[in-house]
């Protein structure tokens, strides 16, 4: 894009949010950048933006997404150990994202049966006493279709009150969204500090279904929409087609596509209209879940690589990586770098060993290993700090998570500093697990203007 251009777009979009309304809209951005993806480039348009609206200042947040395929098995008391490994709340986050897939067995009478929200509250209930440190309390949640807390609702809040939490000054975290499709499951909580200090709105849930015949939940996601001041999110948690058969990769390419097309958030507009949101309507997309793809690679190679911890030579043979370098799906979206053991399949229960490395074995598949569980992210103002698996044994994937820093816009009044919400934690977490380049995925004009954000996404931006 023209850099002449860019400053005049920018000024258009802060006329265009100060004109309609006194908050940015989550559809709107300041940013436009022209994918040179130079880091000092994008602090110093940073500096430029604030410079030229001193209404707006650009704090930081910290969010931790997670995800794991848990078999169908339902959790259980000795899996608060596990977790607790897993959501490594010493290092605590802002937001807690945590994505889950097979929380039911796939089978017919839970894939076509009427949804059951049973085994969700089991999960959020000991999610919430491993964030908490305490036994956590949900109340019942009476909706069919989602399970979700409108910040804007105080009477449909889940669990305890912000008043009660003040009162008795244990809860952290609570729970800010939740939905359910069948096996498919997404988690969203959010401390009690954020709550209090940002205007958080939006709140919204939405399930695709592209599983049997293309339409029904064995396969698909569930996503959730939010509005943190004047920043937009979309958390997308997705279980795509199985299958390590030369060709298998495509069917979970048409699935990415059918997310994107059938993925909307319902908008109100100031015209008292009602129009939908999609997954690029966004300004800070994170994707993430059993994504299913696999290597090209024979069993026994992989397994040596593996021995040898070459995570290298191992990514050459990778579906997704393939798939990103081709354009075939999610162009322009960011992975870290995986400096970690393929987290699926593992033989079983409790084990160490991938399924088939023993010869003969009865009833044991053979599976080349693979890292289907990953995380993607796509946006301005995003940074990874931490990409790592975890060794819970509770099921045969191994728990995948990503710690980020990101940056939302906030109107400036006198009670607003720029500072970091979490003051007892460390902005950066050293790891050795760091993202591949500075480059930041670039924006579009969507993200700009209200009604191009309205558009379904083409298969260039896939």
């Amino acid at each position: 894009m023209d850099n002449d251009y860019r400053p005049k777009v920018q000024r258009f979009s802060r006329w265009f949010t100060k004109k309609h309304n006194s908050r940015p809209h989550s559809s709107l951005s300041t940013h436009l950048s022209d994918g040179s993806g130079d880091e000092y480039e994008e602090e110093d348009s940073s500096i430029s933006s604030e410079m030229d609206n001193p209404c707006i200042l650009t704090n930081e947040l910290r969010i931790f997404v997670a995800t794991w395929n848990v078999a169908g098995r339902s959790p259980v008391g000795s899996l608060a150990m596990d977790l607790d490994e897993w959501l490594n709340v010493k290092e605590s986050a802002d937001i807690y994202v945590l994505g889950f897939q097979e929380i039911v067995p796939l089978k017919a009478k839970t894939v076509i049966g009427v949804e059951d929200l049973t085994e969700a509250r089991n999960w959020n209930l000991l999610i919430g006493q491993i964030l908490n440190g305490f036994p956590w309390r949900l109340n019942q949640v009476t909706s069919e279709d989602c399970n979700y807390l409108n910040v804007s609702e105080t009477e449909t809040r889940a669990g305890t009150s912000l008043e009660e939490d003040e009162l008795n000054g244990c809860s952290r975290y609570r729970l800010m969204a939740s939905k359910k499709m069948v096996g498919v499951f997404i988690s969203v909580w959010i401390s009690t500090r954020l709550l209090k200090r940002y205007c958080i709105s939006r709140v919204k849930v939405c399930a695709v279904a592209c599983g049997v015949m293309g339409y029904l939940g064995n396969k698909g996601s569930v996503s959730v929409s939010m509005s943190i001041e004047g920043t937009s999110f979309c958390f997308i948690v997705a279980h795509l087609a199985s299958g390590e058969k030369k060709g298998d990769e495509g069917r979970r390419n048409h699935q990415v596509s059918e997310i994107f097309k059938r993925t909307t958030f319902t908008r109100h507009l100031p015209d008292d209209s009602t129009r939908p949101l999609t997954i690029l309507g966004h300004d800070q997309i994170f994707w993430f879940g059993d994504l299913n793809y696999r290597l090209y690679l024979q069993n026994d190679i992989a397994t040596e690589l593996i021995k040898k911890q070459d995570w290298r030579a191992l990514q050459e043979f990778d579906q997704l990586r393939q798939e990103l370098g081709d354009g075939g799906v999610f162009q322009g979206w960011r992975e870290g770098n995986i400096e970690f053991a393929p987290t699926y399949k593992y033989s079983t229960f409790n084990s160490n060993r991938y399924s088939g490395t023993l010869p003969n074995r009865a009833g044991e598949k053979q599976r080349t290993p693979a890292w289907c569980d990953r995380i993607l992210w796509y946006g301005k103002g995003v940074k990874q700090h931490s990409y790592f698996r975890s060794e819970s044994k509770f099921s045969d994937h191994r728990p995948v998570s990503a710690l980020f820093s990101t940056q939302i816009e906030v109107m400036k009044s006198d009670e607003t500093s720029v500072v970091s919400l979490q003051h007892d934690a460390p902005t950066t977490v050293s790891s050795k697990h760091t993202e591949r380049g500075n480059g930041e995925a670039s924006s579009t004009l969507r993200s700009l203007i209200t009604r191009d954000s309205e558009a379904s996404p083409t298969n260039k931006k896939l």
